[in-house]
């Protein structure tokens, strides 16, 4: 069964690169190759983004992004 786990960037400290909640992979804004993470589903409020939700790839945890 997939995990989900909600993370708040405004409550994160550095450039925004993280740790999976579930399998500890390095999840970072950096990397563009979907290697380690997939984007799922964006969620826009007007032109603004209000949050993501990412697919960890190597444990299959999805993972919802707030605080833009």
């Amino acid at each position: 069964m997939k995990q989900k786990y909600v993370m708040d960037l405004t409550k994160m400290e550095g450039d925004g690169d993280f740790n999976c909640p579930q399998c500890g992979v390095l999840i970072s804004s950096d990397d563009s190759t979907e290697e380690k993470y997939a984007l799922l589903e964006p969620k826009l409020n007007g032109k603004e983004l209000e949050e993501m939700i990412i697919h960890c790839n190597n444990c299959g945890s999805n993972i919802r992004l707030t605080g833009f």
